[in-house]
C-alpha cells in the first residue's frame, strides 16, 4: 500500500529533511507521494511549440448517441455514459470518428484547455520517433546494438541488446518497476534528479531478446539513444518531427528531471491537452500520414503493430514496440492512471480517456463496446 500521509503534516514533518536532502529521490517520494493528475507541475519541462495551421475535428456531438455498452450494466444498472465515466474518476473523454468529435466531455471542473500528463502513453511517442530517425538514416535498423551510440554500457553488459530488444521490453536489464516501492529503480528515475547518470548504472543481467518484462528505463535508454544519434534533443525531435507538423491545438511539454541536468522523462511525461493527444491517435490510424504528408513510414507504422513473440502486458494484450493490441487488431497507448490513446482502424475511431484514477475496469473492453456500438 502507498503511504498516505495527509500534505500539510507531510510538510511539516519533511521541510527539515527536504532542506539538507533536496537532492535524495525518497524524500521527494514521499513528500509528493505517489503520481497524481497534477504532475506536470512538479518538475521543470522543455516546452513543445506548437505551429499554425492548427488542426481541427470536425464537431457533432448529436452524429451518434453514445451509451454505456450493455456488458457494463451490471456494474451500473442505470448509469448513461458520462454517469459511468465520473464514476470511474474520468477528467476527460473523447471519441474521434471519421474525423469528427463525437463525443468531448470534461469532469469534476476540467476542460478542453487543461492540461494532463500523459505517463506512459509517452513511450509510443518515442517509438516513432525510433521509427523516423531510422527513416532518416540516422539509425541503421531496430537490429543495432545500442552501444554503437551508448559505448559507455558497454561495461554493464549491453553488448548483445539492440533497439529491437528495448522496443519490445525484452532487454535483460536488471530494473524494477515497483510504483510503490520509494527505494525502487522507477522511483529514482520519476523523482531523482539525474536520469543520465542512472541510466548509464544501469545493466543488462540476462540474455536479451527472451523475455518480456515491462521496464520504464527502456525508454530512456532509447531516449539517449535518439539524442545521440540525431545530435538533438529528445524535445527538439518531437516538436520538430511530430508536434508541429500535426498542427497540435496548444504548445505541450516535456518533464525533466531537473534544473541542472535537464534530461527528459521519456518514460512518462509529456503533457498536453487531450484533444492533441487524439491527433497522435489519428496519426497511427492513417498509417503515418497527416494531409496527404508522410509524418512517420508506413511500413515503421505496420511493422510496430504487429505481434512477434509472447509479449503481453499485466492484462494480458500483446505488448509490440510500446503499443499494446487487441485480437480484432485495435491498439492502444496506455499509460498511469488509466491514460489512453485507442485507435480502431475497422471503425476509423479514436478514443482518448484522461483519468485521476485507473477506475476498477478493463477501459480497452469498454472502448471496444463503445466502437462496436457504433
Amino acid at each position: 500500500m502507498v503511504l498516505q500521509i495527509k500534505k500539510g503534516v507531510r510538510y511539516l514533518l519533511l521541510v527539515p529533511l527536504l532542506f539538507f536532502f533536496s537532492s535524495c529521490h525518497i524524500v521527494r517520494y514521499v513528500y509528493w507521494n505517489y503520481a497524481n493528475i497534477d504532475d506536470y507541475k512538479k518538475f521543470p519541462v522543455d516546452t513543445l511549440s506548437n505551429a499554425p495551421p492548427s488542426f481541427h475535428f470536425y464537431t457533432n456531438p448529436n452524429l451518434y448517441r453514445l451509451t454505456l455498452p450493455t456488458k457494463f450494466h451490471t456494474t451500473c444498472d442505470t448509469c448513461s455514459l458520462d454517469d459511468y465515466l465520473i464514476k470511474q474518476n474520468t477528467l476527460a473523454f473523447l471519441v474521434v470518428r471519421n474525423d469528427t468529435l463525437i463525443y468531448e466531455k470534461y469532469f469534476k471542473g476540467y476542460s478542453r484547455e487543461a492540461i494532463f500528463p500523459s505517463f506512459s502513453v509517452t513511450k509510443s511517442y518515442v517509438s516513432a520517433l525510433v521509427g523516423i530517425a531510422i527513416d532518416e538514416g540516422y539509425i541503421k535498423s531496430i537490429d543495432q546494438p545500442v552501444t554503437d551510440f551508448i559505448p559507455e554500457l558497454k561495461s554493464r553488459g549491453f553488448q548483445k541488446v539492440t533497439i529491437k530488444d528495448l522496443l519490445e521490453m525484452r532487454s535483460g536489464i536488471k530494473f524494477s518497476e515497483n510504483y510503490i516501492n520509494p527505494f525502487g529503480k522507477i522511483a529514482k528515475f520519476y523523482y531523482g534528479l539525474d536520469l543520465k547518470k542512472y541510466t548509464l548504472h544501469l545493466k543488462a543481467v540476462s540474455e536479451p531478446g527472451m523475455t518480456y518484462n515491462y521496464q520504464s528505463a527502456n525508454a530512456q535508454i532509447l531516449a539517449m539513444v535518439l539524442e545521440r544519434a540525431t545530435g538533438k534533443r529528445i524535445s527538439d525531435y518531437l516538436e520538430e518531427k511530430i508536434w508541429k507538423p500535426l498542427g497540435m491545438e496548444f504548445d505541450g511539454s516535456w518533464s525533466l528531471d531537473s534544473k541542472k541536468h535537464r534530461d527528459v522523462k521519456a518514460f512518462c511525461c509529456i503533457n498536453g491537452r487531450a484533444v492533441d493527444f487524439a491527433k497522435f491517435g489519428r496519426l497511427y490510424l492513417n498509417d503515418g500520414q497527416w494531409e496527404n504528408k508522410e509524418i512517420i513510414p508506413v511500413r515503421w507504422i505496420r511493422e510496430s503493430l504487429t505481434v512477434y513473440n509472447d509479449s503481453r502486458d499485466i492484462q494480458g494484450y500483446p505488448y509490440t514496440y510500446f503499443w499494446r493490441v487487441t485480437e480484432e487488431h485495435d491498439f492502444f497507448a496506455k499509460g498511469l492512471l488509466g491514460q489512453y490513446i485507442y485507435v480502431s482502424p475497422k471503425k476509423n475511431t479514436i478514443i482518448v480517456r484522461i483519468g485521476a484514477k485507473a477506475g476498477n475496469i478493463n477501459w480497452p473492453e469498454l472502448f471496444k463496446g463503445i466502437v462496436e456500438e457504433l
